[in-house]
């Protein structure tokens, strides 16, 4: 597994699964070798809210295309509607909890850290993670 390098980013992501569907840590790390060789993200958090570390702190994942380096991947199951036709912010209160509490532990750790949605990335043209980061970042600490 190659190195990740100093953090510098934490990168949300939503699996594109559909609202409501259980889907497991282990399943969205098979899927993710299967596609790409490797594990993507550091972290996935499913519907329950509870998160599964999938990839140390030191270990580049395979979640934003060229910029892995010193980017941490956060994923949480959902982000489509129930059909699967459009992204939707299908994220559960307790997702939600969880979410907040990643994001204030890698600001701790990592002075400095910028926190951004797959989407908010150069050149990315994906609704991933199906909600506005920033504006909900800005809400919570209101």
């Amino acid at each position: 597994m190659p190195a990740l390098g100093p953090v510098k980013y934490l990168t949300i992501h939503c699996a594109a699964t559909p609202e409501g569907r259980h889907v497991t840590h282990e399943q969205i790390t098979a899927w993710d070798k299967a596609k790409f060789g490797q594990t993507s993200y550091h972290w996935v958090i499913e519907v329950d809210g509870s998160m599964h570390r999938t990839l140390r702190d030191d270990q580049k994942g395979a979640h934003v295309g060229k910029a892995n380096t010193g980017n941490i991947g956060v994923c949480y199951i959902g982000g489509m509607d129930k059909a699967m036709k459009a992204p939707k912010d299908t994220r559960t209160d307790a997702q939600k909890k969880t979410l907040l509490t990643l994001i204030q532990t890698y600001k701790e750790r990592y002075p400095g850290i910028v926190i951004r949605g797959h989407r908010d990335w150069p050149g990315v043209n994906k609704a991933c993670p199906s909600f506005d980061v920033a504006a909900w970042l800005k809400k919570t600490e209101a």
